[in-house]
């Protein structure tokens, strides 16, 4: 049931999602975030990798979040940017990834308590959430924005979102698309959803005037049902994804030594290209 259920929002996201266009920056290491885990010690010299010898990593993501990850309806296997990623990651430190399904309700927690040994899915870097886990260094930077019909006249931006109070807000709970909008609104002018699709699907529908959401997969949405949805107004805010571990956990800095490898030889680039330009189109659509 649980993986109908996948299937249902994976292919819902296949409907509003095809196309992003102007992908965000694959960015260098952040500077202001918290500190990785402590306990990695790479033993390899400087300029070499670690070898976790053939080790398996159990890595958990929703299959619900394009283009990150998402179900491919052909085949029913996973796809997406962070299987990619951690495919390469994997093969520069001799481990095996074992991607799991899981919600993002309750991922973060799942991870600190040890169910998984990491979780990618577009993970905000936060000093709150760097309380529960460990982060790896930031690999994208990207920027939350408003989404509108696109018939719509009551307003062009977020302050003027803000200032007619009979509008209301979807976005997904327990991100920090939500968190912007409770900062700007009160939480009676704001409807949580268990998934983007569902709070896009509610904007089309009218039964929300605008979603906050992360301007990577806004443009897919808008690439899509561009004669439904649109993004306006300036960015709210731009933030640093991670890749989350437990606390501790002794594939913090490897991971890290990966990620500055790929970002080295071209690989973020690439897959930054692949995932998150015009290039990309979902199975399907």
């Amino acid at each position: 049931m649980r993986r109908i259920v996948l299937l249902a929002l994976a292919s819902l996201a296949l409907i509003v999602l095809a196309a992003c266009g102007g992908g965000p920056a694959v960015s260098p290491p952040p500077t202001n975030v918290p500190a990785s885990g402590s306990a990695a010690q790479p033993t390899a010299a400087a300029g070499q990798l670690p070898d976790l010898g053939g080790r398996r990593v159990t890595i958990a993501v929703e299959n619900a979040y394009p283009p990150f990850n998402y179900i491919n309806p052909a085949t029913g296997k996973g796809e997406g940017w962070d299987y990619d990623a951690w495919n390469e990651i994997c093969r520069l430190l001799n481990c095996v990834p074992v991607f799991q399904e899981a919600s993002w309700e309750g991922m973060i927690q799942a991870v600190a308590n040890g169910q998984f040994d990491a979780a990618a899915d577009g993970i905000t870097i936060t000093e709150e959430r760097a309380r529960q886990v460990d982060f790896s260094d930031g690999y994208i930077q990207v920027a939350q924005r408003l989404m509108a019909r696109v018939d719509e006249t009551r307003f062009s931006n977020m302050d003027e979102f803000i200032a007619n109070e009979s509008l209301r807000l979807g976005t997904q709970t327990g991100t920090t698309n939500y968190e912007t909008a409770a900062r700007l609104l009160p939480e009676s002018r704001i409807q949580a959803f268990e998934q983007f699709p569902f709070a896009v699907a509610a904007l089309i529908n009218g039964d929300v005037d605008g979603v906050i959401i992360d301007e990577t997969a806004g443009q897919g949405y808008v690439g899509t049902n561009a004669e439904k949805v649109k993004l306006v107004g300036e960015p709210l805010s731009s933030d640093q994804l991670g890749f989350i571990f437990p606390k501790g956990s002794d594939l913090v800095e490897p991971v890290n030594l990966a990620l500055a490898e790929m970002r080295r030889s071209g690989k973020l680039d690439e897959l930054a290209k692949k995932y998150f330009s015009a290039e990309f189109k979902l199975p399907g659509s």
